[in-house]
């Protein structure tokens, strides 16, 4: 029955992706029709005005997806690690100590390379992570849920504070940097695409290899540790994929946010715990949210847009009071 019910769920997952796949190149200031995409993407090497549009749309379709399949995935991986259901890269404030780093980059050393970009934004997303955890560890009762979420909020108030102390001062610096912050996929070329791939790859083959392990490190430290699993270990390197795909993705995109806490809940509740069928399952349903929002910020804000993290914030900041309150919050 969960065989057939997991089999349903992929299939319904991937069609629903195709569909925003699809409505990513068609919709936008100037609309295309689906036949007319369909056809397009056989014929590209010709020359019209809906093959240059659907040419021109397919970067950030792909980039979309890699960058919410990124999403998805790290916010499984640290719901999985602190066995907290509100773990997710922008409550814990780590896409908030990325762009600090990244900010200071700018304004300190005047990068501007994606590549520098991405390692910046490494560094301050690991950092983060390991002061928000360890302030929420403080006390009894260890990093509950509630405990996070509010290190996580005091640490990202605090590093935001310090981005705009960083930015303000500078013209040229808040200019770079204030269209990154909010977020969004628009912008994305090849280039970035061939940026992120090898991190997304690396990110995504060590957490699917971590599967196995954090299934068994949600029965508890001490079962886990009777059944031979290294759990310092297991922590260490689930950590280091989950920072590695959002602080990547990060750097490219800007901050996007919800992505990583929405999804994997929603494909828990359908398919149960197995960390198995959770992470490629959360790296479809990132890239299908990421689409959507997206798309629909295209759609709402012709003849401009408006940025696919400001649409995520609108969707998930009521899915983050709804789990707030429910009475499991507590643990997975």
């Amino acid at each position: 029955m969960r065989d057939r019910r997991f089999i349903l769920t992929v299939a319904a997952s991937l069609a629903v992706l195709l569909f925003c796949i699809l409505a990513s190149i068609a919709c936008g200031a100037k609309s295309v029709g689906f036949p007319t995409v369909i056809q397009s993407l056989f014929h590209l090497k010709e020359d019209s005005f809906e093959i240059n549009v659907v040419r021109a749309r397919i970067p950030r379709t792909v980039f979309g997806i890699l960058a919410g399949a990124s999403l998805g995935v790290s916010g499984a991986l640290m719901q999985a690690v602190t066995r907290n259901p509100i773990a997710d890269p922008s409550i814990l404030g780590v896409n908030t100590g990325a762009s600090l780093f990244v900010v200071c980059g700018i304004a300190f050393f005047h990068i501007s390379n994606g590549n520098q970009y991405i390692w910046l934004a490494f560094a301050g997303a690991a950092l983060t992570a390991v002061l928000v955890y360890g302030l929420a560890s403080i006390g009894g009762n260890g990093a509950t849920p509630i405990k996070l979420a509010l290190a996580g909020a005091a640490a990202g108030t605090a590093l935001q504070s310090l981005v705009n102390t960083v930015m303000l001062p500078s013209t040229q610096v808040m200019d770079q940097f204030r269209f990154w912050q909010t977020g969004s996929v628009g912008g994305a070329s090849w280039a970035d695409i061939r940026l992120l791939c090898p991190y997304f790859i690396v990110g995504f083959v060590v957490s699917i290899c971590m599967a196995a392990p954090l299934n068994t490190l949600a029965l508890g430290d001490e079962a886990a540790t009777g059944l031979g699993l290294n759990v310092p270990l297991t922590r260490a390197l689930a950590s280091l994929a989950g920072v590695l795909l959002c602080a990547s993705t990060t750097a490219l995109a800007g901050p996007i946010s919800f992505v990583g806490l929405m999804v994997p809940h929603l494909f828990r509740m359908v398919l149960g715990p197995d960390m198995k069928k959770i992470l490629p399952m959360s790296a479809i349903g990132g890239a299908i949210l990421l689409l959507f929002a997206d798309t629909m910020g295209r759609i709402l804000g012709r003849p401009g847009e408006l940025e696919s993290g400001i649409v995520t914030a609108l969707i998930g900041a009521p899915v983050f009071i709804i789990i707030i309150r429910k009475a499991k919050v507590k643990s997975l």
